[in-house]
Order: C-alpha cells, then sequence, then structure tokens
C-alpha cells in the first residue's frame, strides 16, 4: 500500500487549503485513517482520524471546528479541509493507515505512511 499526500501550500493567516491522500495498491475500505503533523523543532502529532465504513471522526483540540476529515469511497481518497489558519498549524502533514477500523490517536498505531506534504501559514 503506497499513501499519496497532496494538497499543501502557503497560505495566509484564516485561509483555507484542503490536503487530499490516496491510497494505490489496497481500498481504504476496513480501516481508520488519521493524519499527523510535525512542526519545525517539534514532535510529531496526532491531528485527525477517520473510520472508513461510517466516516466517525475525531480532532485534536487544537483543531477542531477548524478542521474536517471526509472521505470519498469512489475515489479511495480522503481529505483534510482546514480552514481558519494559524501561523501554527505550519506543519508537515502526514496521511497514515491503521491496520484496522479502529481510530487510535498515536503514531504507533499505524502501519503506512504518506510522504508528507508542507503546509506553511504565514502571519
Amino acid at each position: 500500500v503506497q499513501l499519496q499526500a497532496s494538497g499543501g501550500g502557503l497560505v495566509q493567516a484564516r485561509g483555507s487549503l484542503r490536503l487530499s491522500c490516496v491510497a494505490s495498491g489496497r481500498s481504504f475500505s476496513g480501516y481508520a485513517l488519521g493524519w499527523f503533523r510535525r512542526a519545525p523543532g517539534k514532535d510529531r502529532e496526532f491531528v485527525a482520524a477517520i473510520t472508513w465504513s461510517d466516516g466517525s471522526t475525531i480532532y485534536a483540540d487544537s483543531v477542531k471546528g477548524r478542521f474536517t476529515f471526509s472521505r470519498d469511497n469512489a475515489k479511495n481518497t480522503v481529505y483534510l479541509q482546514m480552514n481558519s489558519l494559524k501561523s501554527e498549524d505550519t506543519a508537515v502533514y502526514y496521511c497514515a493507515r491503521a491496520p484496522r477500523e479502529t481510530i487510535v490517536t498515536l503514531s504507533s498505531g499505524y502501519d503506512y505512511w504518506g510522504q508528507g506534504t508542507l503546509v506553511t501559514v504565514s502571519s
């Protein structure tokens, strides 16, 4: 399974971006997906997760109300809609797939990772 994340870029504070993550080699069906991020000089942190079957989601407190995690079954793609971006959202964002359809917030709970896409928010 290969995960390909895209959609990062440079955006002004209070702006929006939508990240995408598509899987090749296997469907997302039956798995949970997650987004993590690593800001400069910081550890990787959990952002959001979703279950593929019913779309249940969970968010980190820092992004709750601003980010939305969704999926497109037909395209085997997940999205992270990021609104009201802040400078502290600047990071490399990674999508990941868990080995089963159980939401986890620890990075160790995921077995496949995308290559990351850089989001830079200017203040």
